[in-house]
């Protein structure tokens, strides 16, 4: 009886230390769906690029580059610098610069994508729908000399827009009528015509910039209300042609929160040579 049990016990042991053996054996399970990026952003190392105070928080540029191929750019935005944005600023024209942040060597180099030049908008701005405090994020594929040398004295429209978009005249009190929503140091704006003809304020919006009859800019527009729900969200990349030679457009775009950074990254990505 005791020989039994005790060949009993022993064949137990031997098949558990087999049922250990396999488990480890076995490959990983696959993570859920949405738990990580994709394997070439995962893959991919930092660049980084400038970084600039705003409102007591650096926001900072960078790209994530996989070998030779660029798999996204943006930007770092910390809650800090939406959180510390002061509500009282008078309205000055034009629009006093918050931030200009150089992108990396990378992005200039292979995306035509020089600079950041932000801006807080702390009354918002005509027309109607964005007469709400927001933040303008002006990614431009010209220089920065070319920028801060724009004064508006163009008057020339694109014959061509990105689908649903307009370039409105618009009336600023006390300033006159901007053809093409064109501000001084920044270029035309071209919006959303949904937006345009709405009476609900916006949340956030793709701005297509131009100057001279060229695209020149996109402009992630995003109230600072967004912002502070501190949740991830898309904003919808609108096809348009006609920038420069060495300019690559992303397709896509998305404010990515990241809770144990306290911070956003705005991600640009879906590149054509991807």
């Amino acid at each position: 009886m005791r020989l039994t049990t005790l060949l009993h016990r022993l064949a137990l042991l031997l098949s558990g230390v087999a049922l250990i053996s396999s488990c480890a054996d076995a490959p990983p399970a696959d993570d859920p769906p949405g738990d990580t990026p994709p394997a070439d952003a995962q893959a991919a190392s930092v660049v980084q690029g400038s970084c600039g105070d705003v409102y007591g928080a650096d926001v900072c540029t960078w790209a994530k580059v996989d070998g030779d191929r660029i798999v996204e750019f943006g930007a770092t935005v910390p809650m800090a610098a939406i959180e510390n944005a002061p509500l009282d600023l008078e309205m000055a024209w034009p629009p006093v610069l918050t931030a200009a942040l150089v992108m990396p060597d990378v992005v200039r180099e292979r995306m035509g994508v020089h600079h950041l030049k932000l801006y807080w908008e702390a009354h918002g701005h005509p027309p109607g729908p964005y007469l709400v405090p927001h933040f303008d994020f002006h990614f431009y594929t010209i220089s920065q000399a070319e920028t801060d040398a724009i004064d508006c004295a163009s008057l020339n429209k694109p014959a061509e827009l990105p689908a649903g978009y307009d370039l409105p005249d618009v009336e600023i009190p006390e300033v006159g009528t901007l053809i093409g929503l064109c501000v001084p140091q920044m270029g035309m704006h071209a919006l959303l015509k949904a937006e345009l003809e709405s009476d609900e304020p916006f949340e956030g919006t793709m701005v297509v910039g131009y100057y001279e009859e060229e695209p020149i800019f996109f402009e992630p527009m995003i109230t600072q209300e967004l912002l502070l729900q501190r949740q991830t969200f898309p904003l919808d990349f609108p096809a348009y042609s006609g920038s420069g030679p060495g300019v690559v457009l992303p397709t896509r775009f998305e404010a990515v929160y990241d809770e144990s950074a306290s911070a956003y990254e705005f991600v640009f990505s879906g590149f054509p040579s991807a």
